[in-house]
């Protein structure tokens, strides 16, 4: 195991549990979840979905990409199949999500969480094509290439929205003085 990524050949992949899955990828996964719907309840309901479909379909995977890809195209093709239902969409919340956290006492820190909660707003108010792939380059760590066979788009777009999508919240934070 290198760095929380399991690697498995086609007949390993087989033998994973359902919970050394949820283990390793669980937090991966419901973060992804939740930058594309930005709704906790609707990240947890995907989560869910998603190991219930990965590991009936275990035998399915190939090996092409590494395993925490493939949960986390099965994630996005979730989210994408709920976003388009009309009954999710009458449920969505509106307005920004707060952090729910208590605060820390310390000047300083929370200074520092309020300017990188602000960051996290300028993300998510990102158009979707933006704000996937910063998600997937911050939050998930994935290479170029991953995002690109995830997403399903060339490599070059990927760099050119990662550019775009970087000059876009350094405009932002301008424009707020933060």
């Amino acid at each position: 195991m290198q760095s929380k990524e399991l690697t498995y050949s086609m007949t390993c992949a087989s033998s994973v549990s359902l919970r050394e899955m949820m283990e390793t990828y669980g937090q991966d996964v419901w973060n992804y979840a939740f930058f594309l719907t930005r709704s906790r309840e609707q990240a947890s309901d995907i989560s869910q979905e998603v190991f219930l479909k990965a590991y009936k379909s275990i035998g399915k995977y190939r090996g092409q990409a590494t395993l925490k890809t493939w949960l986390l195209t099965i994630t996005r093709n979730t989210a994408f199949s709920l976003r388009r239902n009309s009954f999710w969409r009458m449920f969505a919340p509106l307005g920004k999500h707060e952090d729910t956290r208590a605060s820390l006492s310390a000047e300083k820190e929370a200074i520092g969480n309020q300017y990188a909660n602000r960051i996290w707003e300028i993300i998510m108010e990102l158009p979707d094509k933006y704000r996937e792939v910063l998600v997937l380059d911050i939050q998930q760590d994935l290479p170029v290439a991953e995002m690109s066979a995830l997403l399903g788009i060339a490599q070059g777009t990927v760099k050119s929205r990662l550019g775009r999508a970087r000059e876009k919240v350094r405009t932002a934070i301008k424009e707020e003085d933060l």
